[in-house]
């Protein structure tokens, strides 16, 4: 790892103002341009942009200064902070005097009833703890800081920004609906007092409604960048203002109804794309909502009801039957059947028993649970997953650089057109020639400025800018519900594309944990039952794998063992053990000629068969003779069947990778419908195998859980990590599979295929609608309101599209999760 990798340091910071593709655009490049800063990603559906940095060149203040240098905002944090030592309200007015004298504190509220000093502040600036060390410095303590989370601000956020637009909308309406009735009916159109009037319903429309447009245009055109707002403002103005001057010289083609409309429809369009831009994160918004508010520990031998906040790890947390788990642990007491669907997608319920893991969120079915906390507050898998969740949302995929260079250039451009068409229809006018559709009791240059005006309002990228992280952002939440969590937003367009599939074999195809498979009876003087009793009493304690699934088997047969008075392992061979008053020998052929117990052809042959089929028999032998055979084997998944299935079916290449020997890969292979098998592959060789394939033209989907599978998930094109696996191997993919279960890489693909389709339909909607949008307007077919209306439905459109992905079910299960 370079130097500079080693230094380097990411951070979110929530950007307020931005409205269109330009926007994000154009605070992305002045992100790029500062000193330090390796990479930014600005995303206009979360409001976010995502910076990459070197903290010894450039601080957050610094890139929050950036931000703002282009004319957007920073969206603030909020913090309540529990004070201690407060008396009276002259106590409140110093802990607030203190705060409000931070750099970076934006306001500031202190109650002395509930001891809260509620501070909202710039995160780039200030932290929480410069606002605690503040208050300390006036003389008071600090009992709790309770931070709103960053999805609780966002929806938050997003709550007001609807408030507000639905303020201005009613406003709006309220006005333009007496505006139509005066400006478009006949009757009223005749008479001399109209014109004054369409000007006092107006003008409030124009400053009110009309105000965040014009604002954020002026920031955008004093910071030289340009946005969907410049063309608005620059629209509805030249109505208004064109409007003022001809009733100032006493003309009566006024269009104040335009100027009205135009503000009015867009608002209406903002109003519903809020709507709809909220919808996008109720994925997230249903994880947030799975986390249980407080938690019962046990402290002092008393059980005590406390935040979940408080939790801190090594608590000993109990959780009554019914009740959802508070946080990640390890059970050491009571065993239960626990609902993990919300995490996993898991429908079945999961058996817990001391020494398994639990985890927050899930829920407990039957039994009454005390378990260890090893993981709280953000470091549980929910949490996790809801960052997990997050960052892809905040991610820019590929698909969007063409909209992303085509919305830099796109408002200037469209300002260069209205004005080659105004100067096309003056120039027209001024030769006489009038199309036959115009209004000829209208003058030429009256319809060169409702053409220009007209191109401006209908030409707003907005749509452009939304087509892709919208469809991002319902793609990777629906993930999330499926149990499938992709890394970023490139994850998930790439995933469409691997044509090749690897698994490795031991815990991904196969539940890596080995079972009796089969019980043969040579001695029909005992039953397999019997058979199974001996042989788990002579291996109960042994700490070998294959022992343990003796032992497992007998006690789903619910058999009941004895212990064994002699216990002797002979490594690589078998175990020799006294089992009540008989010697009972479990091994192969070589412990048993040892011990001068001969095995006949027949046996040999039964074993020959089960062993071709890549399992493990042993022999089970009683004082001098042999009386059966246990055959254990490391079972392949049911879904890992139907999984290469429908891969197949698909035109996607399976290959297998495994340690193991050729006779045992070959028989796992052949119950998986697996062709191509790569055999004895040592883990350092599984990434040089993953190459070759993407040397031969393949892009290649690895999926693994290992530590040894780790260095293969990260060469290859798409890296599928099963989340029972390890940390490492999780952190190294680019999805991770929240259940052990094989056809979520078909979801997965799938998914990418739908969230792509979506994109492409909402991007080629976005092109298709600007290219047959502005022709029609500059040809004078759309007068301006017309054109707003039209503008405010494209950007509707597009999210309600991206909206369908919420419908998406499993392929193979027909379900939601």
């Amino acid at each position: 790892m370079s130097e500079t990798e080693k230094t380097k340091k990411t951070t979110k910071i929530g950007v307020t103002g931005m409205t269109c593709a330009s926007c994000s655009s154009a605070v992305e490049r002045a992100l790029n341009k500062t000193n330090g800063v390796t990479e930014a990603v600005v995303s206009l559906a979360t409001n976010e942009a995502v910076i990459s940095f070197d903290p010894s060149l450039v601080s957050e203040a610094d890139l929050a200064d950036a931000i703002e240098s282009v004319g957007y905002g920073i969206r603030k944090e909020k913090v309540e902070i529990v004070v201690s030592g407060m008396t009276c309200s002259s106590c409140a007015m110093n802990v607030e005097k203190a705060l409000t004298k931070i750099n970076g504190v934006i306001s500031t509220v202190v109650n002395l009833t509930t001891r809260k000093a509620t501070i909202e502040f710039n995160p780039s600036i200030v932290n929480i703890s410069m606002l605690e060390n503040a208050i300390r410095s006036v003389g008071y303590d600090v009992e709790k800081s309770i931070e709103e989370d960053a999805l609780s601000q966002r929806r938050r956020l997003e709550r007001e920004e609807r408030l507000r637009y639905r303020n201005r909308l009613i406003f709006g309406v309220i006005f333009s609906v007496p505006i139509m009735i005066f400006g478009m009916i006949p009757f009223f159109m005749d008479q001399n007092w109209q014109p004054w009037v369409l000007l006092t319903l107006t003008t409030p429309v124009y400053f009110f409604v009309g105000w965040p447009f014009f604002k954020s245009a002026f920031k955008a055109v004093t910071h030289f960048t340009s946005n969907m707002d410049v063309l608005v403002s620059l629209g509805s103005s030249a109505a208004f203002i064109y409007s003022l001057v001809s009733l100032g010289l006493g003309r009566r083609d006024i269009y104040f109804e335009s100027a009205a409309i135009i503000l009015t429809a867009l608002t209406i369009g903002k109003f519903l794309e809020a709507i709809a831009k909220g919808r996008t994160s109720d994925s997230i918004a249903k994880l947030m909502g799975l986390q249980a508010k407080t938690a019962r520990v046990i402290r002092d031998g008393n059980e005590i009801d406390i935040p979940i906040e408080d939790v801190l790890v090594g608590d000993i947390v109990s959780v009554r039957p019914g009740e959802k788990v508070p946080v990640d642990g390890t059970i050491i007491d009571g065993i239960s059947a626990v609902d993990e669907s919300m995490i996993t997608g898991e429908s079945l319920l999961a058996d817990k028993k001391p020494g398994d893991l639990i985890i927050g969120a899930t829920i407990n079915k039957n039994g009454y649970l005390k378990f260890t906390a090893e993981k709280v507050g953000s470091d549980t898998m929910l949490s996790q997953i809801i960052k997990s969740v997050e960052d892809a949302q905040g991610s820019k995929a590929p698909v969007q650089r063409l909209a992303d260079k085509v919305s830099a250039y796109f408002v200037p451009a469209v300002i260069i057109i209205a004005l080659i068409i105004l100067a096309i229809w003056l120039l027209l006018g001024g030769f006489g020639i009038q199309p036959t559709w115009f209004d000829i009791t209208v003058s030429w240059y009256t319809h060169a400025i409702l053409n220009t005006i007209a191109v401006l309002v209908i030409a707003c990228p907005c749509a452009l800018g939304l087509a892709t992280p919208t469809g991002i952002m319902v793609g990777s939440g629906k993930g999330a519900e499926l149990g499938i969590l992709f890394k970023n937003a490139e994850s998930l367009e790439k995933t469409l594309e691997i044509d090749t599939i690897v698994f490795d074999k031991t815990g991904t195809l196969t539940k890596g944990v080995p079972e009796v498979t089969d019980v043969i009876v040579i001695n029909f003087d005992y039953t397999e039952d019997e058979i199974i009793r001996l042989a788990a009493s002579a291996e109960k304690g042994s700490e070998h794998s294959l022992g343990e699934a003796i032992v497992r088997y007998a006690s789903m047969k619910n058999l009941q063992l004895t212990d064994p008075k002699e216990f002797n392992a002979i490594p690589g061979k078998g175990i020799v053990a006294t089992v009540e008053t008989n010697k009972i020998i479990l091994g192969n052929v070589s412990l048993l000629s040892e011990i001068n117990i001969n095995v006949v052809e027949r046996v040999l042959t039964q074993m020959d068969s089960l062993q071709v089929n890549g399992k493990t028999v042993m022999i089970v032998a009683l004082n001098t003779s042999v009386i059966g055979l246990i055959a254990v084997a490391d079972v392949i998944k049911e879904s890992s069947k139907q999984a290469v299935k429908i891969l197949n079916k698909m035109g996607k290449e399976v290959v297998m990778l495994t340690g193991d020997n050729e006779r045992t890969a070959n028989a796992i292979a052949k119950q998986a419908g697996i062709t191509k098998i790569y055999a004895e592959v040592l883990p350092e060789e599984k990434a040089n195998i993953v190459k070759e394939l993407q040397e031969k033209g393949h892009k290649v989907g690895m999926v693994g859980d290992g530590i040894n599978d780790a260095p293969a998930l990260a060469q290859a094109d798409i890296g599928f990590a099963v989340a029972s696996g390890t940390d490492i191997s999780i952190e190294t993919s680019s999805v991770t599979l929240m259940r052990s279960d094989l056809t979520q890489v078909v979801d997965a693909i799938y998914l990418s295929k739908a969230t792509l389709r979506i994109i492409k339909e909402n991007l080629l909607w976005a092109f298709i609608f600007n290219i047959i949008a502005i022709p029609v307007a500059a040809l004078g077919l759309l007068l301006p309101w017309m054109a707003a209306i039209a503008m405010a439905s494209s950007s509707v459109i597009v999210v309600t599209n991206s909206l369908r992905l919420k419908l998406f079910k499993s392929k193979i299960t027909g379900n939601d999760q």
